[in-house]
């Protein structure tokens, strides 16, 4: 028998990867037929591989019948002899289409990377680009997606199917655009990775903190930008040393059973040193040119993360990096981080003013961070304030984390 989870993984790595090549081969109008191939595939893997167990490859079985379903589909409704070989002769392109639908490792890369700027034409608005992307180059789920962008699940849907239909209806080529285009749509590329690997990290949507093979995944995107010279740019290289920093403190982060380990209470020696390297790399590289992003910034303070020290010192240079931050990209969390810096630099009192002066009445967080500012000051408000913290947390873990919290009260 299967894992339980096991099908779950490979779909969230794959289906990004078919429904790419698919689109590639095929063209971006189909995008749509895409994605039913691919679940198609997914529901006959379940069906087969629970009675006759897995196959040698299960990533090969996926990409063959992909193929076998992609191939019989165009061919039985006549789009591809009427439509796609049309047009490919149309562009000059080898009429042999069986090199250009293939599933290399380089095609894949090549695919996804076309799909990630194809998706952020000026055509399709920001938000639908942001959602789309997410689901066709990162496998979200809609609950997932609405999630990340505070709606709901049918408000989604309406919204991927309006880009999708703008996709049809602009004939938006899965094609890498110019390079004056590159430039315009690589901070919505950017930011989509930087939106996948904030889900992978801290999870808002499972029974788990921490997703592992969303943040490979927004690595490995992000890793395949710098690989491109077009792309391979001061920015992107800072997103992916935030990245790095980040995922270094993967295996400290969770215990062998699940439960969340906070950053205090942390093994500094599981912390991983080739990707601090990896990061301190990325970093460095970053510095080229004068621009100064977010994910510069926010790269730093992860750096400074990965030096376990509780000094003064040390909060009060992440203090000033959050000012800096809220300067260039100004948001909610923020401001909470912010706070939580002034604490750890200045004491809870000073923090405490400024704390009481935002008003995020709906932010789990926000409360948690109250519980904490006040546990050394006024137990029964710590108390109230990790409770109302423990009621707006929507992820198990999260209150059972924030229960430890009201225990050691």
């Amino acid at each position: 028998m299967m894992e339980s989870n096991f099908l779950k993984q490979l779909f969230q790595q794959e289906f990004t990867k078919i429904v790419a090549v698919i689109s590639k081969g095929f063209g971006l109008q189909y995008i749509e037929i895409a994605e039913d191939i691919v679940s198609e595939t997914f529901l006959l893997a379940t069906e087969s591989w629970q009675t006759k167990g897995l196959p040698p490859n299960p990533t090969a079985w996926l990409y063959t019948v992909a193929k076998q379903k992609t191939l019989s589909h165009f061919r039985r409704n006549k789009i591809f002899e009427d439509k796609v070989i049309p047009e490919i002769h149309q562009k000059q392109i080898a009429v042999d289409h069986s090199d250009e639908f293939s599933f290399t490792q380089e095609n894949i890369k090549d695919s996804q990377l076309k799909m990630l700027f194809a998706i952020c034409t000026p055509a399709i608005a920001s938000e639908a680009q942001i959602g789309l992307a997410l689901r066709i180059l990162c496998g979200f789920g809609i609950e997932e997606i609405a999630e990340a962008f505070l709606s709901n699940k049918e408000t989604i849907n309406k919204r991927l199917f309006r880009a999708k239909e703008k996709l049809r209806t602009e004939k938006i080529q899965l094609e890498l655009p110019s390079e004056k285009e590159i430039v315009q749509r690589l901070d919505n590329v950017l930011h989509i990775i930087y939106l996948l690997f904030n889900e992978g990290y801290y999870s808002k949507t499972q029974n788990q903190i921490l997703r592992k093979d969303l943040c490979i995944e927004a690595l490995r995107l992000a890793l395949m930008l710098s690989a491109y010279e077009k792309t391979n740019v001061p920015k992107t290289h800072a997103l992916i040393a935030l990245i790095c920093f980040h995922s270094s403190r993967f295996d400290a982060r969770q215990s062998t059973d699940g439960e969340f380990i906070l950053y205090e209470q942390q093994n500094e020696k599981l912390w991983n040193q080739e990707l601090i390297n990896q990061g301190v790399y990325f970093l460095n590289q970053s510095a080229d040119g004068d621009q100064l992003t977010s994910y510069h910034i926010e790269a730093k303070i992860a750096q400074c993360h990965c030096t376990k020290a509780d000094t003064a010192e040390k909060w009060g240079e992440i203090l000033q990096l959050y000012d800096r931050l809220l300067l260039v990209n100004y948001s909610p969390g923020a401001v909470l981080n912010r706070t939580f810096a002034l604490y750890k630099a200045k004491g809870a009192k000073r923090a405490l003013v400024e704390a009481n002066k935002l008003n995020l009445s709906d932010n789990h967080f926000y409360f948690a961070l109250l519980g904490e500012l006040y546990k050394d000051i006024d137990r029964q408000k710590a108390i109230a304030n990790f409770q109302r913290a423990q009621a707006l947390a929507k992820n198990s873990l999260e209150q059972e984390t924030i229960q430890r919290k009201i225990d050691m009260l």
